[in-house]
């Protein structure tokens, strides 16, 4: 089970307390995009053996969304961060890279 701990509230709990809400960092597209690029949206994801970005949300706590990094192979939570930030912090990214080094996902490393 994962132990994941909300960095809006700041309460550590079991997955159970929160709900999974896909991949995070999604690039999002507007009015007038091409078919491909909403294609790509809807249906194109990640599926990594190995580090993953996740949207979660404190479901039975303070309701806020969330994004955590963790290891889809050992469920190793690398850590979280708030959902409103674009890319994965510079001191997460370095802590995959000492556990994991050469990782890679979605442009990030």
């Amino acid at each position: 089970m994962l132990i994941l701990t909300c960095p809006v509230c700041g309460v550590t709990a079991e997955e159970t307390e929160f709900h999974a809400g896909g991949e995070a960092h999604l690039k999002r597209y507007g009015p007038g995009s091409s078919e491909e690029n909403f294609e790509e949206y809807l249906f194109m994801r990640e599926n990594p053996k190995g580090v993953h970005f996740e949207r979660w949300r404190h479901v039975y706590g303070c309701g806020k969304w969330f994004h955590a990094a963790r290891s889809t192979t050992t469920l190793e939570v690398f850590g979280v961060y708030p959902a409103q930030t674009v890319e994965p912090p510079a001191g997460l990214k370095s802590a995959i890279s000492e556990k994991q080094p050469g990782w890679s996902w979605r442009g990030f490393s």
